[in-house]
């Protein structure tokens, strides 16, 4: 059997996160994970719903010190969580207030349960065949699809992405504003804190001055761990800030004009990266440097009839990917979208990745996407694509005259719809069932 050890790139006594009460240091951490630990049930996984960063970690490094699976649902809508909670009987909830989600069993987890106990004198190493983690993704039936990861994948993990971004030779403070629970912040937040030598601060920050707040209470060397829809917002907000080192971005394209506006704005190199849920992060780039994606430290990519496969390093066996993926002779390779989003109209072909990109570019958009509504084909007749659009200075016939600049006639949006706000997630997601319900409302003018 072989073992990793709970942290690594670590001394006991280097930080690990920071909460606003100050540093807790890896043996204060390791403290309140026995602590928490002994406090859990016999039986059950654990359903980590902690939005404080800390207690999240908490919880989850006692459950893996208890051979329990932490399970982080992608909702926490009730109905999901009641799913979850069905399929894996006698869970109990880990929560960060007394509140219990969906009437289910929950467990609050202290904000430092080992405090004023004895501190450990080591890492405890974790069996690497534990399933460690199970996250979750919708699935094409809306029932919550699991994806098992065991722990010593989690390691290598968090030691390849924090190699590919150069962190291992100057980690940095890390202030995410994406859910840990999501496979992107647990990834770029904690496994990078656990495993890449960084540090984590505690919150989740959502509207700019948060975001200005946060990184203002860690030191520096900082990153910024978000997403296009937040980075944008907190750009044009435009308030002060601490230097940076670097911004992490992912869940969606990052259009290059962002990228050069924060490298801009905030001193700091502008980084993507690419992967999902099943595989886990495979791939990154500097934005302002061009299209080709690096793949991270032994993972391999098999490209056979447009059909992609990840495999190898910290990639849990040989995972098919969403994506329509070109090689390069150098070893990378370049994005084409996902190949649910390639249109045809007409038989001229694109992505909504690509038209999103042209209508996200313009000067004056704040937000933006379009729509391929259910039933569009080559007909004639043919159901055209809308748009929808966030730009309090400009008209829909402003937009529309710089977009036919940009796009064949044919991919131009019919209609373009101008609104306040887009209906993203808690990951600057715009799912397609979101904005499926903005074009029966805004379009078809139905109403719920």
């Amino acid at each position: 059997m072989s073992r990793s050890p709970l942290i690594t790139r670590h001394g006991l006594d280097d930080v690990l996160a920071w909460c606003p009460e100050g540093p807790v240091r890896v043996r204060e951490f390791l403290a309140d994970a026995l602590a928490f630990a002994a406090q859990l049930p016999a039986q059950g996984q654990l359903i980590n719903l902690c939005e404080d960063r800390y207690r999240f970690a908490v919880g989850f490094a006692a459950g893996l010190l208890c051979g329990k699976t932490s399970l982080q649902p992608s909702s926490q809508a009730p109905h999901s969580l009641r799913q979850v909670a069905e399929d894996y009987p006698g869970s109990v909830c880990l929560v960060d207030a007394t509140a219990a989600p969906a009437d289910l069993p929950a467990l609050v987890v202290p904000a430092r349960a080992g405090q004023g106990g004895p501190l450990p004198e080591a890492v405890p190493l974790i069996d690497d065949a534990q399933v460690a983690a199970i996250l979750f993704t919708s699935g094409s039936t809306g029932r919550p699809q699991p994806h098992r990861k065991h722990w010593g994948r989690l390691v290598r993990n968090g030691q390849a992405e924090a190699a590919a971004l150069g962190l291992l030779e100057r980690p940095c403070s890390l202030v995410g504003t994406v859910p840990v629970q999501h496979s992107y912040g647990f990834e770029s937040t904690l496994l990078l804190a656990l495993h890449g030598g960084c540090r984590f601060w505690s919150g989740k920050p959502f509207y700019p001055q948060d975001i200005a707040d946060a990184l203002a209470a860690v030191p520096a060397p900082r990153m910024l761990v978000t997403t296009p829809f937040h980075l944008g917002n907190w750009l044009a907000a435009a308030l002060p800030s601490v230097p940076l080192e670097r911004v992490l971005s992912a869940t969606a394209p990052l259009a290059e004009g962002l990228a050069r506006q924060a490298e801009a704005a905030c001193g700091a190199q502008v980084h993507e990266i690419y992967g999902s849920t099943e595989s886990s992060a495979l791939a990154s780039r500097r934005t302002v440097q061009g299209a080709p994606w690096t793949l991270m430290p032994q993972v391999a990519l098999r490209i056979e009839a447009d059909v992609a496969t990840a495999s190898g390093g910290h990639v849990e066996g040989e995972v098919p990917l969403a994506d329509v993926l070109e090689p390069l002779p150098d070893g990378r390779f370049v994005l084409h979208g996902r190949i649910a989003d390639l249109v045809n109209i007409a038989g001229k072909r694109t992505s909504l990745a690509y038209l999103n990109q042209q209508l996200a570019g313009l000067p004056g958009v704040v937000d933006a996407a379009f729509y391929l509504p259910d039933g569009a084909d080559d007909a004639p007749g043919i159901t055209r694509l809308a748009a929808f659009a966030v730009a309090p200075q400009h008209s829909a016939a402003q937009l529309m005259a710089l977009l036919r600049e940009r796009l064949d006639p044919i991919f131009l949006p019919r209609p373009l719809v101008l609104l306040p706000g887009l209906p993203r997630n808690a990951t600057g997601k715009l799912t397609r069932e979101a904005l499926g319900a903005l074009y029966r409302r805004e379009v078809l003018h139905e109403r719920a």
